[in-house]
């Protein structure tokens, strides 16, 4: 059996915290046979990640279902850890996708985002992460509502830089207080750049997405690249560029004649990390035999 879980990218702007998109880069929990010294183990060859019933899989699942019977398993992942992709809430929706499968649980769609959002603490990756597509989510009051929506149409172009930033130290350059008078600002983007995605509306929505005041304007300083990639979307034609998650990934969203003149100008700034193009994955944890 086997297990697929899609890489997210969470906030776009301004929906922080509860606005995320799956993208296609993915871990892979294969599950192999059942142990016979009675001892969880993971095969693969992530560095600092332990292989044992320490890693974070094993650990979800066994809060999900302590008595599961403990198996070898193979993990594959080409998400790269702490880059702002969903690295750690693929790890979570697996583990209970596994205590899922292996309990025989039959939990539903919703009863697996209840719980993720739970131990992540907020739905932005989780959501997408299980169901695909675009979702829209809150958690309040340890109660998740969640709208599933198709992305409209656009080129999803990444720069992962080589460095890792955890979402801790992102977290800690936030404000802790924002006035009533700023917050309905801040809110009223949201609302439309919800709105305008909805619509298929990428111009609009590209707009509101460069005028988030919840987080970007803070995590931008921790993100050298940010603002020379930025420029260049505004000069090639993009519809927007946003932090992914709490970085450092830049996410530009573009349509697709204008990826390949954004790829090479891009290039040229001669950052160190990846530059890929991604699509949205539709499908959200998958499990096939």
């Amino acid at each position: 059996m086997q297990i697929r879980v899609p890489a997210t990218s969470a906030n776009i702007g301004p929906g922080f915290d509860s606005m995320g998109v799956a993208l296609n880069k993915y871990l892979t929990i294969e599950i192999l046979e059942q142990a016979s010294d009675n001892e969880w183990f993971i095969e693969h060859d992530l560095p600092f990640v332990p292989d044992d019933e320490h890693n974070l899989l094993i650990k979800t699942a066994l809060k999900i279902k302590p008595d599961l019977q403990p198996h070898r398993l193979k993990m594959t992942s080409d998400i790269p850890l702490a880059r702002g992709l969903g690295s750690s809430s693929s790890v979570i929706v697996a583990g209970i996708e596994l205590a899922n499968q292996l309990g025989e649980l039959n939990l539903t769609n919703d009863e697996k985002l209840q719980i993720a959002t739970g131990i992540e603490g907020h739905p932005d990756n989780v959501a997408p992460a299980i169901y695909g597509n675009l979702v829209i989510a809150s958690y309040v009051n340890k109660k998740v509502t969640a709208i599933v929506s198709e992305f409209p149409d656009c080129a999803f172009l990444a720069f992962i830089p080589d460095y890792e930033l955890r979402t801790s130290d992102s977290r800690n350059v936030l404000p802790n207080q924002m006035s009533h008078k700023k917050a309905v600002a801040a809110s009223s983007i949201a609302n439309v750049a919800v709105a305008a995605l909805l619509n298929g509306d990428l111009t609009t929505a590209g707009r509101v997405i460069e005028s988030d005041m919840f987080h970007e304007q803070f995590r931008q300083k921790l993100v050298r690249e940010f603002y020379s990639i930025k420029q260049i979307g505004h000069e090639h034609g993009a519809y927007a560029t946003y932090l992914s998650g709490a970085g450092p990934t830049v996410m530009v969203l573009a349509p697709h004649e204008k990826v390949e003149t954004l790829q090479r100008a891009i290039s040229e700034l001669s950052f160190e990390g990846e530059l890929t193009c991604l699509t949205v994955d539709k499908e959200g944890v998958l499990v096939s035999n």
